[in-house]
């Protein structure tokens, strides 16, 4: 393949290369989000759906065609410093940012830490 060739297919101009025409080859699809705003966000979705696809026909996946937070970053700081650094930063850079969930203690569940994997001292006969 030239270089030529490789420039004008990354941008999606002109024939397709003649190496993507051989026939010992699949098929070939070219997709990208409506308006070619985020290729990765949407890359990430298709191939989610994919998965879960059977591949039996062209009918769509029960799946959302976007997630809770779709083209936005996410940050889920873990301590109230953490967070506190993040407000900072949101208040450094222009950010089009919004807090999705009230920060709270967790909850753990009614077991954690009743009994210590570590099995109790044992004394000799000495006690010691």
């Amino acid at each position: 393949m030239k270089i030529n060739e490789i420039i004008v297919e990354t941008r999606g101009e002109g024939p397709v290369p003649k190496e993507l025409e051989d026939k010992s080859m699949g098929g070939v699809i070219r997709m990208r989000d409506v308006g070619g705003y985020d290729r990765t966000y949407h890359l990430n979705r298709i191939m989610m759906a994919a998965a879960m696809a059977d591949g039996q026909d062209e009918r769509p996946v029960d799946m959302d065609s976007s997630s809770f937070v779709e083209k936005y970053n996410v940050a889920i700081p873990f301590s109230d410093a953490e967070e506190l650094m993040m407000y900072q930063a949101m208040a450094t850079i222009p950010t089009d940012g919004k807090e999705l969930v009230k920060r709270g203690r967790s909850q753990e569940a009614d077991d954690t830490n009743k009994q210590s994997p570590i099995s109790p001292r044992k004394k000799n006969k000495y006690g010691v």
